[in-house]
């Protein structure tokens, strides 16, 4: 599903929101997981931390609970509304800024597809990098030892240390990530319902294996990234000066490059279930919407 030119703003908002909301819900535990292992310190002489996703959910929910693995969740929720609806938007917009005056927007090359997903990536950003930030923050905090009581607690602090600079700590990182993530992720969807269409084929099941995958190559691509981005907005403010760079050298030099899919199980595990229910809450909100506000003719 993916929005276009003609289509009710304000049903894609809601829809989006619905969709962005069943993602969380379903995904958010293995998310909290996935931050552990990006983050965990490595100490010298020491065993890890966690020896892997599955040791880290026994311990997590050993130690705090099984609410322990939903740390975090009130910023990806209060953000997810905007953040979905400007995606699909933005995937709507990109489309008709990469078709050409004959061209109709909903048959685009795959490469066209992929520039249109790219930018609908560069939209996300403003909502995106401090709601993660605040999320990673949280995420990361042993209940041994809790600095922050929540999202505000984590707002306040961060602002009073380095002002809305430190909020959008992570902003190059996390654009690293969405662009070619979201190119990926959109050209996957709007591929798979084509091949579906086209061969008669169209209905939930459908949904949730075009919108899983679609979720799982999102990730191969973006997994380097968002570890880079994990470390980064959970550091000490001056730990890294140059950002993301430093980052990189970091990690490489001590781990390698294997360390760039650190918390790899986790993400895929969450990919499918959390992006499948993410179409389907959208598909879902725009018939609802639509039940409720018909679509006048101009509307697709």
């Amino acid at each position: 599903m993916s929005a276009d030119g003609n289509t009710n703003p304000f049903k894609y908002f809601v829809a989006g929101g619905f969709g962005g909301v069943c993602t969380v819900l379903v995904g958010h535990p293995l998310d909290t997981i996935k931050v552990r292992l990006q983050t965990m310190p490595l100490q010298l002489g020491k065993l890890p931390i966690y020896n892997g996703a599955w040791d880290c959910a026994v311990k997590t929910i050993k130690k705090e609970g099984f609410f322990g693995l939903y740390k975090g969740m009130g910023a990806p929720i209060t953000g997810v509304a905007p953040i979905f609806a400007i995606s699909f938007l933005g995937f709507g917009l990109g489309k008709k800024l990469f078709a050409s005056t004959s061209e109709n927007s909903e048959n685009l090359t795959p490469t066209k597809l992929f520039s249109a997903g790219a930018f609908s990536g560069i939209f996300t950003a403003i909502i995106m990098v401090p709601g993660e930030r605040i999320k990673c923050i949280l995420q990361v905090q042993d209940c041994g030892n809790q600095k922050y009581d929540g999202p505000i607690s984590v707002i306040k602090n961060l602002y009073a240390g380095g002002g809305i600079r430190s909020l959008y700590k992570g902003t190059c990182a996390t654009l690293l990530r969405d662009i070619p993530a979201c190119g990926v992720y959109f050209t996957t969807y709007e591929l798979l319902v084509r091949y579906q269409k086209k061969n008669n084929s169209d209905g939930l099941m459908n949904t949730i294996f075009a919108g899983g995958m679609a979720g799982i190559l999102n990730w191969l691509i973006a997994m380097p990234a968002d570890v880079l981005k994990s470390r980064l907005q959970t550091a000490p403010e001056e730990m890294y000066p140059r950002g993301v760079r430093d980052v990189f050298v970091k990690l490489y030099r001590d781990e390698g490059l294997k360390a760039l899919y650190a918390g790899v199980t986790p993400v895929m595990l969450r990919a499918f279930p959390a992006n499948a229910a993410c179409f389907l809450g959208v598909e879902f909100g725009l018939k609802g919407l639509n039940f409720i506000f018909p679509p006048e003719k101009h509307e697709n």
